[in-house]
Formats: C-alpha cells, sequence, structure tokens
C-alpha cells in the first residue's frame, strides 16, 4: 500500500499520463475510467439543457459535470461524478485539488462505462458515506436506472429502479422539478 502523499501523487501522476480519463480515489485505492462514449456525453449534455429549463440556478443550484467531491472515506479519497447539482456557493468548500465538500451536493449522477461496478456498487457506499441526499446511476449494464435517496447512518436504502419507458422524478428535496426519461439517460439524446 502506498504512502497517503505517494498516492495521491501516483492519481496526479496517472491524470496528467492518460489525457481524457477520470482518475479517482476511492476507498484508499486509484480507479481510472476511460473517456466517455458519445451516448454518455450526450446524457449529461441533455441534462445541463434540462436543468437550465427548469431554472435550477434560480432555486439556487449549479449543475456542473467532472467536478470533483471530497470523500470522508480516506485522508485523499475523491470521486469526479459524471454530473451534479450542487449549492449555488459550491465554489466557497474547496477543500483541495479542485474538490469541494460533499455536502454541497445535493444529486449525482453517474452514466456507467466498462468499469461499471465502481458505479453500481463502490458509489454507493461511498456517496451513501459522504451523505449525498440523492445517487443516481444509468446502468447502461444492466438496461435500467437506479435512484438512491436518503442515506442513513451512511448507508442508502434499496434503490428505486426504473426501466425503459417510465421516467424518474427527481426528489423534491433536490431543490428542482424534474422528470428525467430512463431511455434518454441510458441512450442520451435523440
Amino acid at each position: 500500500m502506498l504512502h497517503e502523499s505517494s498516492l495521491a501523487d501516483a492519481a496526479d501522476r496517472l491524470w496528467e499520463e492518460l489525457p481524457g480519463h477520470r482518475v479517482e480515489i476511492l476507498n484508499g485505492s486509484i480507479v481510472v475510467t476511460p473517456p466517455p462514449d458519445g451516448s454518455h456525453q450526450e446524457t449529461l449534455t441533455w441534462l445541463i439543457e434540462e436543468c437550465s429549463r427548469v431554472r435550477a440556478r434560480k432555486a439556487g443550484l449549479r449543475y456542473v459535470s467532472g467536478v470533483g467531491m471530497w470523500l470522508p472515506t480516506g485522508p485523499v479519497d475523491y470521486a469526479v461524478p459524471d454530473f451534479a447539482l450542487v449549492d449555488a456557493d459550491y465554489k466557497d468548500t474547496l477543500v483541495e485539488k479542485n474538490c469541494y465538500a460533499p455536502h454541497v451536493f445535493r444529486l449525482v449522477l453517474e452514466v456507467t462505462s466498462s468499469n461499471w461496478t465502481n458505479d453500481t456498487a463502490t458509489k454507493v457506499d461511498i456517496y451513501a458515506r459522504a451523505d449525498v441526499p440523492a445517487y443516481l446511476v444509468a446502468d447502461r449494464k444492466h438496461d435500467e436506472v437506479l435512484l438512491y435517496t436518503d442515506p442513513v447512518d451512511g448507508t442508502y436504502p434499496d434503490p428505486q429502479r426504473f426501466k425503459r419507458g417510465q421516467t424518474v422524478p427527481v426528489p423534491e428535496s433536490v431543490g428542482v422539478t424534474l422528470e428525467l426519461p430512463v431511455n434518454t439517460l441510458l441512450d442520451g439524446d435523440d
């Protein structure tokens, strides 16, 4: 096992050597994710447009993609969610390495890639431990969308599962009213 600073330094070196890849430290281990495909990116672009349409900014939120969250799971742990709705003043909570305190994240979304178990298992645990109120997973491997909400003692209850043809209601606690079509979350915008 690498020393804390060595682990962080190794993650920084990987980030520099692998442009376009996402580098995270989850539960004390470096995780590298390949660049996203077109459908993945279309989903994120569509979400930004939807958040603009429902005026999330006027509700005191910002919508960001690829912004780091400092995690309580280890001394140098951080995740880089695909998309997040955060409090408008999130920039005031900078911890380090362009990562922000977890309490400003209202909703986090991950679109699965080749290493889908990180999104469907590891990140379920770490986002619950970070007390993120809503975690949405567009699980392209299993062709469904999972919604985890309201963690208790660092654990989410069982997720709500949504299939194609359904819509996912964003919990009111997030601060905006959104109905997200499962097909668009899985396939990107048509």
